[in-house]
């Protein structure tokens, strides 16, 4: 049996064109993941984006290791050029069959391949939900990243002995709301967050 596969193409675009929305003066602006600013949430989106490309590829070192809360990340100068690049590399890193398949390694905790593919599309699916809330920017991600990244959020709270999301406390979010706002609440966040 092989595992079920989606391009993360689609989810790494969206997340690019909210990047490229972002002005200079929102740099500094503050976003729903606590105590991150929108340029740091952008380091940390160029960091996953760059430690889950070379974990589809099974390149394991050093940015595969690297505890993604270690440090508060943040930009340079030519941040928009390197997050572009990164996110289309991911992209294709992941349309590769064998990155889904075996194991692997980010954030220094090996997981099945699978399992990684589910946890970088959750990551470009809730962090751009941060980005677009952060700078006010309209917000429509993938379907089936947010499929991929809901079913995991999902299956996370459930075993969960204290109900926390994978980022925080699951924020109850009615069965009916769309299933980005279930996910976000599941994330641990309020979809109604406003800067």
């Amino acid at each position: 049996m092989t595992a079920p596969t989606f391009d993360l193409g689609p989810q790494a675009r969206i997340v690019a064109r909210l990047a490229d929305g972002v002005t200079d003066a929102q740099l500094s602006a503050t976003t729903p993941c606590p105590d991150l600013a929108v340029r740091n949430l952008l380091g940390h989106l160029t960091g996953l984006a760059v430690a889950f490309r070379d974990a589809a590829r099974k390149d394991l070192g050093v940015r595969t290791d690297t505890d993604p809360g270690a440090a508060v990340p943040d930009i340079g100068p030519g941040w928009r050029e390197e997050l572009s690049k990164a996110l289309d590399e991911l992209a294709d890193a992941w349309r590769d069959p064998a990155a889904w398949t075996g194991m692997t390694r980010a954030g220094g905790v090996d997981l099945p391949g699978e399992v990684a593919a589910a946890v970088v599309a959750d990551e470009l699916v809730i962090h751009g939900w941060d980005l677009a809330r952060a700078t006010g920017q309209r917000y429509e991600p993938d379907p089936a990243a947010l499929r991929a990244s809901h079913d995991m959020l999902f299956a996370a709270a459930r075993d969960s002995d204290r109900g926390d999301g994978i980022f925080g406390p699951v924020v109850s979010v009615p069965d009916e709301a769309p299933l980005l706002d279930r996910a976000v609440g599941l994330s641990g966040r309020d979809p109604g967050w406003k800067p």
